[in-house]
């Protein structure tokens, strides 16, 4: 197949689906469709926050599904939060150190290259799919209303995973890496991580067989596809001896991108469509929408990471259909937003009393920016000025950080107290984890992306020298550091919260059960 033709079929794969997106609205098919929508919820529940008494028969069905993710869900919570710690200290040095280079330079593994790469994979391989795959397992048996089978090979698979991460991170910290960001764990290491998210993705099967509804949600399938395709994308990148050269970048940035898209999205957006109708009581406006925005960023995500090769020494087709596939991407894009408005329309006073709320809808609204702004990023004319600049160091964090990392602090806000048996000890605390996690990630997002656009502004002026574009963003370094300090604030307090609860310090739910054994306090 020679180029034009390449370019022609993603051209017309995109106008047919911008064509079927708009034939299914004037159809009526963006309309609420309360059979699959409603599979969520149990009788008497729609049209009140998910807070109050079942009928006995859900309540059991219920407690029984809670009680069969305790153990794994548990773990690998506490797991992220450890995690979450550890990513923001190295985060928060690997900041300092942009701007002042010789702060702590008296140790190798503290230098900005091992300190940066230690930030990236303890959130990557940490922090981001322990709470997204411990979320995940905690949702399965109540969306399929029925126990979590197999359990035991999610606690394996966590173990398994954490023990990987840590020999990982020890080899970065000594000087061996692999040398590829996002993929620098040896593959001798790396390859149990494909191995620990196979086995955590057994209990889905299992727990699949046994399932006692007619329907499979929208969060079962991007569940589904998340553990289906993270071992897939793992191998092929890791393979050692498969990929050299030019085409290992090219892998290299097919997985980069892909792990965010493939992975940490369709998880993401599996906890939004759930938590989202059960807190405010209503199911999703159109189950349809969500269903075409399941199907487009599965067909069409698969190739845009090409778009971080423009000027490399690449085939110019491999970036332009990567180019192409960005620009398509608006499409499950719009589907979402639209869905997460209206499904939203009138309930926003709901936003004054549920963290959880406030945490998924603000999540739900950076994934909404992250990607038209990444899709307008993949533009040439764009990715001139931004390329090489801290501009795409902001856009990174706006996916994995406003998107991801918002909605799973929004998710375990309301897992955690069905996991443990109690409530959150001190709501304050909660209210101050927003506030400076969000007010944290402006002034970060906001200083690097004003000082990235003037970087690369410096850097296309033949008239201005180099070190002209470095200094110019010392300022707008610091304020990243600035905002990092607040952000890793708001996570202390949320690791302390945490741990309040699983030390049992929060007083007891009403009607709960002991779902996990554990020390209580008197």
């Amino acid at each position: 197949m020679n180029t034009a033709t390449l370019l022609l079929s993603s051209f017309l794969l995109a106008v047919t689906a911008l064509l079927v997106f708009i034939w299914s609205l004037r159809k009526g098919l963006a309309e609420p469709d309360p059979e699959a929508a409603r599979v969520i919820f149990e009788p008497g529940e729609i049209g009140q926050r998910d807070l109050g008494p079942l009928p006995p028969r859900a309540e059991d069905i219920r407690l029984a599904a809670d009680r069969s993710t305790a153990r794994p869900v548990l773990l690998m919570l506490v797991f992220a939060v450890a995690w979450l710690l550890v990513a923001s200290w190295a985060g928060l040095t690997s900041s300092i150190k942009l701007h002042a280079p010789d702060w702590a330079a008296g140790s190798a593994w503290l230098s900005f290259g091992r300190i940066r790469t230690l930030h990236l994979n303890a959130v990557a391989y940490g922090w981001a799919p322990m709470a997204s795959l411990g979320i995940a397992l905690w949702m399965l048996p109540r969306l399929l209303r029925t126990e979590l089978v197999g359990a035991g090979y999610a606690v394996a698979g966590a173990i398994l995973w954490n023990l990987a991460l840590l020999a990982g991170l020890v080899c970065i910290a000594l000087g061996i890496s692999d040398g590829m960001e996002w993929l620098e764990i040896p593959w001798q290491i790396g390859l149990l991580f494909a191995l620990s998210g196979a086995l955590v993705a057994v209990p889905m099967l299992l727990t699949l067989r046994n399932r006692r509804v007619g329907h499979l949600y929208v969060s079962v399938w991007y569940i589904g596809a998340a553990l289906f395709w993270f071992p897939v994308l793992y191998v092929v990148a890791k393979w050692p001896g498969l990929h050299f050269g030019v085409e290992a970048a090219t892998m290299n940035w097919w997985f980069g991108h892909n792990v965010l898209g493939l992975f940490y999205t369709p998880l993401s957006l599996a906890a939004i469509y759930y938590f989202l109708p059960k807190v405010i009581g209503r199911p999703v406006q159109s189950y349809n929408l969500s269903l075409v925005g399941f199907w487009c960023l599965a067909f069409f995500y698969g190739q845009v990471g090409g778009h971080h090769l423009i000027g490399g020494p690449v085939p110019e087709w491999l970036v332009t259909l990567s180019i192409v596939q960005s620009m398509m991407m608006v499409v499950p894009v719009l589907a979402f937003t639209v869905n997460q408005h209206l499904t939203m329309r009138g309930h926003f006073a709901v936003l004054n009393h549920s963290p959880t709320l406030r945490f998924v809808v603000l999540g739900g609204m950076m994934y909404t920016l992250s990607s038209v702004q990444g899709s307008f990023e993949a533009l040439r004319s764009i990715n001139t000025v931004t390329h090489f600049t801290h501009f795409t160091v902001a856009h990174a964090h706006l996916g994995l950080y406003g998107f991801v990392t918002m909605v799973m602090f929004g998710a375990i806000y309301f897992a955690l107290p069905r996991v443990v048996g109690r409530e959150w000890p001190w709501p304050r605390l909660v209210s101050a984890h927003f506030w400076l996690v969000m007010g944290g990630f402006a002034v970060y997002f906001t200083a690097l992306t004003v000082g990235g656009w003037l970087q690369g502004l410096a850097m296309l002026d033949a008239s201005r020298p180099f070190i002209e574009s470095v200094q110019l963003t010392i300022p707008w370094l610091q304020g990243r550091t600035v905002g990092g300090s607040i952000m890793t604030l708001g996570h202390v307090v949320f690791a302390l919260h945490v741990g309040a609860m699983v030390l049992g310090l929060g007083p007891r739910r009403e009607g709960a059960v002991d779902l996990y054994p554990l020390p209580r306090s008197a």
